[in-house]
């Protein structure tokens, strides 16, 4: 029986704590404890959405009952979201994480509001278990909250708790979940054959309304930039915009609009600096896909909203690109789909070794069969042919032009608005020296995606072999500004210290070559470039070096072999442009002529 002064109740005990608090106050005191007053509010004001009561909250901890365990678990769930929102606004060193525990247990109630006993005690002790930025709840939790919510839980075995005579079933809330409907809404809506997004209104963190403009323009320009991509499906500004000052689940996003991805960020802006965080979730799971943020000078709005949009939109196009190729990676090859057929292409296509460019054609032949009027893996077919002539893969490069030129010029006949068809026609172009025609369709392709971190590389190239340094480095910089994560970063670095090596300034090509070599999937072409600038700046020791790892990668190396990679029709005709590289790796112990061959 309850003392005179307490009664028992049967509550749901929160508790949370932080993680490497000590650590954290030692760095930063002042910061720390801010930045542990912001999200205890933010705490509070999320138990009180749900009707629970903050019990007590001692040094780093957080104590709060609930009528409901269903309320709690959904109070700690939205509660960690938005502390993990509020933690890319930091550097990682000051980012703070919480772990909760969450029981379902008999507990004293004092007349002066503390609460004690078993159920506080097994919810300390679930807390400690807890991943960092995670929640665990005992088996009385869960047996309430189980399809009730739209979160997955998994069991994580019997824990034994002190004083408790049993041991403690527990279990991680996770986001691997198949979601139900929420109440509100209608029978999810079926996603398309296409990868599908909805961007959120990007929340506005800067305490000034006024700066709600600077928020919901960057979102609007994704939502328009993203909707020229044409293989992407994005929710209509109006319809993603109605969450707005909202905390949605984006799960419930992901039904509601019929999409599998949602972007969501925020910006923070301080004087004449802006903070631009965003992340994007897949809608299926609730997992985070990819989380990036920028920080930049506000100097002109308008320019900084277009580098950022264009940023952003090369972002996704990568990591969605990539998680598509995964996903479909898992799937039987025998029950792919058109869109499946082609993620898997690309997935081989990038790794871009001999075995894998043939099974990558296999398979953008396999989608354009059963779709023939989809553009996508039709464009990536010509690419591909292409790209087994200039890495020297190809028996008969220049029947392989030939076709490379037919499906890019198919592509392009199947939607001209297309980028990929149209750069894949540039670089096809460029290898059959048409330069002029191939700079107009490459500066085509940018037009049409600007976040096309590719067509900026065949730009690039197509530049350089017109002896247009300048304008060629300029392309390849914005190329690995949009893109920093490419499956083809070393050609990105390849390219620009080909142009550099052609400029003179052999330190610069070094580098860049260096930087494209650490690559795996580096070609032997970057091999060259670092053998012949280190040779022509003098650095023979390592240059002899560099040159016997080209000639391990590729022993049958020659200046006609190597020319006809990037003009198979007339490999003598791009000797002025190669004149300078084939003049280091002479240097640097290559036997080879001073001229081409006739």
């Amino acid at each position: 029986m309850a003392e005179p002064g307490q009664r028992r109740k049967l509550e749901a005990i929160l508790s949370a704590d932080v993680v490497g608090y000590s650590r954290l106050m030692q760095n930063d005191d002042a910061a720390t404890v801010e930045t542990l007053t912001k999200y205890r509010t933010i705490f509070s004001g999320f138990v009180d959405r749900h009707e629970g009561r903050i019990v007590d909250s001692p040094g780093d901890n957080i104590l709060a009952e609930f009528d409901s365990p269903v309320e709690a678990v959904q109070c700690a769930i939205e509660t960690q979201r938005e502390l993990a929102r509020r933690n890319l606004q930091l550097a990682d060193h000051r980012q703070m994480h919480f772990r909760i525990g969450i029981n379902l247990g008999d507990i004293l109630s004092r007349d002066d509001g503390t609460i004690y006993g078993d159920g506080v005690n097994v919810a300390a002790r679930l807390e400690s278990l807890a991943e960092p930025g995670g929640i665990t709840i005992s088996g009385t939790v869960f047996d309430h909250a189980e399809n009730k919510l739209p979160v997955a839980f998994a069991f994580t075995g019997e824990q034994e708790v002190k004083n408790i005579t049993k041991p403690v079933r527990t279990y991680r809330v996770v986001s691997e979940s198949a979601p139900s409907a929420s109440p509100s809404a209608d029978k999810p809506l079926t996603l398309p054959d296409k990868p599908s997004i909805a961007v959120l209104p990007f929340d506005n963190l800067s305490g000034d309304a006024d700066q709600d403009y600077l928020a919901d323009g960057i979102a609007e320009d994704l939502i328009t930039a993203l909707s020229h991509i044409r293989w992407m499906f994005v929710t209509a500004r109006n319809s993603s915009f109605a969450y707005k000052d909202q905390s949605p689940d984006v799960r419930q996003v992901g039904q509601e609009l019929g999409v599998r991805y949602v972007l969501e960020g925020s910006v923070r802006k301080g004087g004449n600096r802006i903070r631009i965080s965003a992340q994007l979730i897949d809608a299926s799971t609730g997992n985070h896909v990819w989380a990036e943020r920028y920080d930049r000078e506000l100097v002109d709005l308008f320019d900084l909203q277009d580098e950022i949009t264009e940023t952003l939109v090369a972002a996704l196009q990568t990591e969605v690109g990539e998680f598509e190729g995964e996903r479909a990676h898992r799937k039987p090859p025998e029950s792919l789909d058109a869109w499946e057929s082609y993620q898997r292409g690309l997935w081989h296509l990038w790794r871009m070794h001999a075995k894998d460019l043939t099974e990558a054609c296999r398979l953008f032949q396999r989608a354009a069969d059963l779709d023939p009027n989809f553009a996508q893996p039709v464009a990536a077919m010509g690419y591909t042919l292409f790209l087994q002539v200039a890495l020297s893969y190809a028996a008969a490069p220049v029947e392989n032009l030939e076709k490379a030129l037919q499906f890019a010029n198919k592509a392009i006949a199947l939607d001209d608005k297309e980028a990929m068809a149209h750069f894949a026609l540039g670089r096809v172009q460029s290898s059959r020296g048409e330069f002029d025609v191939a700079i107009a369709e490459l500066r085509t392709a940018i037009d049409l995606n600007p976040s096309l971190a590719l067509a900026h590389l065949g730009l690039a190239m197509a530049l350089w072999l017109v002896e247009q340094p300048d304008e060629a480095i300029s392309e390849c910089d914005t190329a690995i500004r949009l893109s920093p994560r490419d499956p083809v970063m070393w050609a990105f670095f390849a390219a620009r210290a080909w142009v550099r090596l052609l400029s003179g300034d052999y330190e610069a090509a070094v580098e860049d070559a260096r930087s494209s070599i650490r690559y795996p999937a580096a070609s032997y072409h970057a091999h060259a470039i670092l053998a012949s600038a280190l040779a022509l700046h003098d650095r023979r020791q390592e240059a002899k070096i560099a040159l016997d790892r080209l000639l391990e990668i590729n022993p049958d190396f020659s200046p006609d072999a190597y020319m006809a990679a990037y003009s198979p029709q007339n490999p003598g005709a791009l000797w002025p442009q190669f004149k300078r590289l084939f003049d280091g790796l002479r240097k640097a112990g290559l036997d080879i002529p001073n001229e081409p061959t006739k």
